[in-house]
């Protein structure tokens, strides 16, 4: 790791605020996409109950 000198903490703390944001925004994409083929998977059974 290079030398980061006085700003260290400011360098490191940027980072691990970054690496934090795109973990919570993987976190919820994939929660995200759970519901949503959830909801789709309600629809088309109501689409095939209603065609049957």
């Amino acid at each position: 790791m290079p030398d980061l000198g006085p700003y260290a903490t400011a360098v490191l703390g940027a980072y691990g605020v970054t690496i934090a944001a795109i973990a919570g925004l993987v976190a919820w994409l994939v929660l995200r996409a759970r519901r949503v083929r959830r909801e789709l998977a309600g629809l088309e059974r109501g689409r095939r109950r209603s065609d049957g």
